[in-house]
């Protein structure tokens, strides 16, 4: 076998695996989402939203319903890639978590969690410019953005959260545009 066969065939190998896992991933991001795994993962979801917005003098993630409000949003309002992704991301963090600590999320101490969430920020970074835009676009949101993304939302959202963890006023009254903050103010639940 003469040298141009043999580097010929070691590409067409290599494009071969390469479409191949290509298709494969498509695949795995356009099924159908595992929506039985992601109503199992409920108190795992909830750990992980009370990691991003922890109770302190106000209450947290954790104590407002917003587990229950990011899973029905990756049910019912999450494009499908976006969605297998979230559950794909689950999956990965409790491997993470068990091959690294030996223990569940929520068995793990605060800084482990930091640690691993940190991992997960990191590892879902996309790209910057024009190529990131293109990647959330046609390959949806990875997990940690779609997390954050819907942690803050149901926070924002919930009763609890606008009431007692932001500024809230039933009846606002009159807009002023460019008010200065106090020290020690909340942001406003309204608009």
């Amino acid at each position: 076998m003469n040298r141009r066969k043999a580097l010929s065939r070691i590409v067409l190998t290599g494009l071969g695996g390469g479409l191949f896992f290509s298709g494969y991933k498509w695949y795995d991001w356009n099924k159908t989402p595992d929506i039985a795994y992601l109503e199992k993962s409920r108190e795992l979801i909830t750990a992980l939203a009370a990691t991003i917005i922890p109770t302190t003098d106000t209450p947290g993630a954790g104590e407002t319903g917003t587990g229950d409000f990011i899973i029905t949003m990756i049910k019912d309002c999450t494009e499908r890639m976006s969605a297998n992704k979230f559950i794909d991301g689950l999956k990965e963090l409790e491997h993470y978590c068990r091959s690294k600590f030996n223990k569940p999320y929520s068995q793990c101490t605060a800084t482990e969690q930091h640690s691993v969430l940190q991992f997960f920020e990191e590892k879902g970074r996309p790209f910057k410019g024009i190529a990131g835009k293109a990647q959330g676009r046609y390959l949806g949101q990875p997990f940690f953005a779609t997390l954050k993304k819907y942690t803050v939302e149901g926070y924002c959202t919930s009763e609890t959260g606008a009431t007692k963890g932001l500024s809230y006023l039933y009846i606002p009254g009159s807009f002023h545009g460019c008010m200065p903050m106090t020290p020690g103010q909340k942001v406003w639940a309204t608009r």
